[in-house]
C-alpha cells in the first residue's frame, strides 16, 4: 500500500467515520488544551497528527518510514514538525511532550513493552495509546490469518494483554476503553457506536490512557 492510498482511506465515508470516533475518543482522554504539544508516535501519513493540529494542539509526528514522513510533510502545514524515529528508542528528552498519541501502530512495532515504555517517558502528562483488539469484529473481518490490507502483520491484543504492557511502569489513573464496534461504518453503525458504552472491550481500537505519574 503506499502512502497516497493509505491516506486516501481517511477520505472516504468509512475511513472518515472511524477516524474521527478513534481520534474523539482519544481527545476526550488526553483533555490537552490549545497550545499543548501533543507527540504522534507511529503517524504513518500523519493523519492523526495534523488532525490533533487542526484542534490547535502543537503536534510532532514520528515515524520510521522515510517516504510516508516525505507523503506527510508534503500534505500538511509547515508548521506540524515531521520526525523520522524508532518507536522503541524515541530521540527526545524525557518528558518532552505535554501529550502522548499513539493509534494502532505499536502492534506492528517489535517489542512492544518497550515502545511503551518510551511513549511514558517522554509524557509530560498524558497519554493514549491504541490497539487492535482482538475480541473485535473487525478482527474476524480483518485479522485472521496473518491479517489483510492495512491489517496485515499487525499484532492483535486483548485488553488485559495492553494492560500488562504499563505494568511497573511510572503511571496512574490507567483506563482500558474500546471503540468502532461495528466497523462496516453503515447508517446502523454510526448511530448505534455513540450508545454502546466504551467501557466493553469489543470494539475494534483498544484504547489505553493515563497519567505520568
Amino acid at each position: 500500500m503506499t502512502p497516497a492510498d493509505y491516506d486516501a482511506w481517511y477520505h472516504t465515508p468509512r475511513g472518515r467515520w472511524v477516524g474521527e470516533t478513534e481520534y474523539a475518543l482519544a481527545a476526550r482522554l488526553l483533555a490537552a488544551r490549545p497550545g499543548d504539544s501533543l507527540l504522534d508516535v507511529g503517524c504513518g501519513t500523519g493523519w492523526f497528527t495534523r488532525r490533533a493540529a487542526a484542534d490547535d494542539l502543537v503536534a510532532t509526528g514520528l515515524d520510521p518510514n522515510a517516504a510516508w514522513l516525505d507523503y506527510a510533510r508534503a500534505h500538511s502545514s509547515p508548521a506540524l514538525s515531521w520526525v523520522e524515529g524508532d518507536a522503541r528508542d524515541l530521540p527526545f528528552a524525557d518528558a518532552s511532550f505535554d501529550h502522548v498519541l499513539s493509534i494502532a501502530a505499536l502492534c506492528f512495532v517489535d517489542d512492544e513493552r518497550r515502545a511503551v515504555a518510551e511513549c511514558v517517558r517522554v509524557a509530560r502528562h498524558r497519554f493514549a495509546i491504541g490497539w487492535l483488539n482482538r475480541s473485535s469484529l473487525l478482527y474476524r473481518q480483518k485479522g485472521r490469518g496473518g491479517g489483510s490490507g492495512a491489517y496485515r502483520g499487525a499484532r492483535w491484543h486483548s485488553a488485559g494483554e495492553v494492560r500488562a504492557l504499563f505494568s511497573g511502569l511510572p503511571v496512574r489513573q490507567l483506563k482500558v476503553i474500546s471503540a468502532i464496534f461495528l466497523p462496516a461504518a453503515t447508517p446502523l453503525s454510526r448511530s448505534l457506536e455513540p450508545v454502546i458504552p466504551a467501557g466493553l472491550p469489543w470494539g475494534g481500537l483498544l484504547l489505553v490512557s493515563g497519567e505520568k505519574a
